[in-house]
């Protein structure tokens, strides 16, 4: 019988399992994301220099396409303004985005993709939809949609 101070649970716990699948998931969207002949070629060169991390792809996953002030855009992705701040500032100097004024107040400014960041998501959009196949290839179809359930009903937030 293992004692709690034994290591074999701490390398197979749901937590770790789940942190690894999502790493290798992310690697390959942006793997193939940096290959992809839509995005424009500076966008490409960073990604597959690695310059553009999982913590980028927050942008892309939570960015609204009619754009998000920062407080909203940060809230979504779960992350502090200064550190989505930071962010936004380095993908507006990347061409994936832009700062605009927001037309319902005046003091704020929206955060929206440009046609560069378009194209970013679209590829985006087609590396998640290859890694999801690729993820059902290689463990069932059975499995990945009990995964998928699952992985819903868990995340959803609490009654």
């Amino acid at each position: 019988m293992e004692t709690p101070f034994e290591s074999g649970w701490r390398a197979s716990h749901l937590g770790r399992l789940l942190g690894l699948a999502s790493r290798r998931f992310d690697e390959r969207v942006l793997h193939l994301m940096a290959h992809d002949l839509d995005v424009p070629l500076a966008l490409s060169n960073l990604a597959a220099r690695g310059q553009v991390t999982a913590a980028h792809i927050h942008i892309t996953r939570h960015l609204a396409l009619s754009g998000s002030r920062l407080t909203d855009l940060a809230q979504s992705a779960g992350m502090s303004k200064q550190a989505m701040g930071d962010l936004v500032t380095q993908c507006e100097a990347w061409g994936l985005v832009v700062r605009v004024p927001d037309p319902t107040d005046a003091r704020a400014k929206l955060v929206r993709f440009t046609a560069a960041g378009e194209a970013w998501l679209q590829a985006f959009r087609l590396a998640v939809a290859q890694v999801e196949a690729e993820f059902r290839a290689e463990v069932g179809d059975a499995v990945a949609t009990v995964i998928t359930i699952g992985l819903e009903a868990w995340a959803a937030p609490a009654a």
